[in-house]
Formats: structure tokens, C-alpha cells, sequence
């Protein structure tokens, strides 16, 4: 069963939006049975809520994120993810470096749905406008949702021959 890990940096915006919107486009494509969505920060204290706006943005888009709880990447998440989307290229970099063998595995979530690598800005750390910042991860998993499946599908393959 591939399974997809949503990165970004306090793990209470970016991921976890993109990790529940992605998770319920997996289920209405009735892909549900074969994938495992989730999320995690590389700078953050576990057990954080997501942060109002995203709460309210999430519901927005009939999702909620009031349950949410962060949680800070560590080797072993990253070693059971088959595909790991991270939201910009710091992230990208600090994980490659510090864990070299998930490079072939490891993407910009731009990059795996076939768009041009950019970051996908912090709204809490850049002047980006929080609802852009989530109108724009919705719209990369809607456009690039079966490139998402399809890759994720190829690097648990790629996993599965590595391991035998």
C-alpha cells in the first residue's frame, strides 16, 4: 500500500491542509483502499493544533482540521513513506541531507505533479496571504492528483524490487 507524506515546517498549515484535501480526493476517487496519506513538520513542538486560519480555511472546503495534531518528522516516518512532498526547497534540501536515501523519493509537491519547481510560501513566515496559500495547494493536488497516485505508486514499486 503506497503511502504519501506531507511536509512543510511547523506542520500546522501547509502539510496538513494538503494531506486531509488529499486524503478525501483519494477516497472520492475511490483510490482509498490502496493509500496512506499523511503529514509531519521538520520544525515543530508534536501535539500542536492547526492554526486558526488553516481551521477555518479547511472548513471552507468542508474539511476539518480541528482534530489535527502536529507532528515532527523523524527517520522513521520518513523511512515508511513511499513518497514524500515537501512544500519548499529548504525542506527538500535539510531531509535529503540528513537522510540521504530518501532523495529519490523526496519532491516538491510543484515538482511531482509535473509543474515548475517553486516553493509554496509560508503564510507565517512570508507575507503570503494564508487563504492564496491554500487555494494554491488545493489547485496543485486537484490538477496534479492522478500524477500524485502515479508516482506514489512507482517509488512503493521501486521500494518493494529494492527490498527483495
Amino acid at each position: 500500500m503506497p503511502s504519501i507524506l506531507f511536509v512543510c515546517t511547523a506542520n500546522r498549515f501547509r502539510s496538513p491542509l494538503a494531506s486531509l484535501y488529499f486524503a478525501r480526493e483519494v477516497v472520492r476517487h475511490g483510490d482509498d483502499q490502496d493509500f496512506r496519506v499523511a503529514s509531519a513538520g521538520t520544525w515543530t513542538r508534536p501535539g500542536e493544533p492547526a492554526m486558526a486560519r488553516a481551521i477555518r480555511i479547511a472548513e471552507e472546503h468542508d474539511l476539518n482540521l480541528s482534530y489535527h495534531k502536529s507532528r515532527l518528522i523523524n527517520g522513521e516516518m520518513l523511512s515508511q513513506a513511499d513518497l514524500i512532498l515537501v512544500m519548499d526547497s529548504g525542506h527538500k534540501e535539510s531531509l535529503t541531507h540528513e537522510f540521504p536515501s530518501i532523495n529519490p523519493r523526496t519532491f516538491l509537491l510543484t515538482e511531482a505533479v509535473g509543474a515548475p519547481s517553486t516553493d509554496i510560501a509560508d503564510p507565517y513566515t512570508t507575507d503570503a496571504s494564508a487563504s492564496h496559500v491554500a487555494e494554491e495547494i488545493l489547485k496543485i493536488i486537484d490538477q496534479g492528483y492522478q500524477k500524485i497516485i502515479t508516482l506514489a505508486r512507482e517509488k512503493s514499486e521501486e521500494r518493494k524490487i529494492e527490498s527483495s
